[in-house]
């Protein structure tokens, strides 16, 4: 029986490098790629019959790491594998934490991703060597995110600040761009920061943080 593989990844030179890995191997079957997790996750609703997903973590409009935890809520038979180039501890306890049965680097091989679908399905949690020595460290060295004094000082831009109130009204990027004069990507770039300062996923938790802190 083929295995059902979904992906999740902006990046259109990456997803493609991915299909083609997936394509070596007659027992996989590539089904359908989301740009971003709330993309996949409609997706999904149309077709649930996935047993594994490639996940990326940093993609615009829901990340990884928050679809993860929304599609093992909902979906919980599928087997996920964080599929990324970030390496960092924090993502990887937040993607374990978010229910992530595996996490591997892009810069996997076909063979090993292969291998590590097959290990997964039969119960597995694959994980590239080095992923594995740091969630190892992470075990006997929990750490605690704790980001209450750091948001505190976070300064927004003018500029930032008038795109949370837009985004606070249920705006799109695109109506967003046109009220303020400036192009769809400059509004993405902008939201992209307004992220890594508020250290959030998503528009909903950019705008609850923002109003939390008093910053819009």
């Amino acid at each position: 029986m083929n295995l059902k593989i979904a992906i999740a990844e902006d990046n259109s030179f990456l997803a493609k490098a991915v299909i083609e890995k997936l394509s070596f191997f007659n027992d996989l079957d590539f089904k359908f790629k989301g740009v971003n997790g709330a993309e996949l996750i409609g997706k999904l609703e149309v077709n649930r019959n996935i047993d594994v997903i490639l996940m990326d973590i940093q993609m615009p409009e829901m990340d990884g790491i928050t679809a993860t935890e929304i599609i093992k809520s909902k979906y919980p038979h599928i087997k996920i594998i964080m599929l990324t180039v970030f390496d960092d501890d924090e993502n990887i306890f937040k993607a374990i934490k978010a229910g992530a049965n595996g996490y591997l680097l892009k810069e996997i091989d076909a063979e090993n991703l292969h291998k590590c679908i097959l290990e997964v399905i039969n119960g597995g949690a694959p994980m590239t060597p080095s992923i594995a020595l740091k969630t190892l460290n992470l075990l006997r060295n929990p750490i605690i995110v704790d980001t209450s004094n750091e948001i505190e000082k976070i300064k927004l831009t003018n500029r930032e600040t008038e795109i949370l109130e837009h985004l606070s009204k249920g705006l799109n990027y695109n109506a967003i761009a046109e009220n303020l004069i400036i192009s769809p990507s400059t509004v993405r770039k902008h939201i992209e920061n307004i992220y890594k300062k508020l250290q959030v996923h998503n528009k909903m938790e950019a705008v609850l943080m923002a109003q939390k802190h008093k910053l819009i």
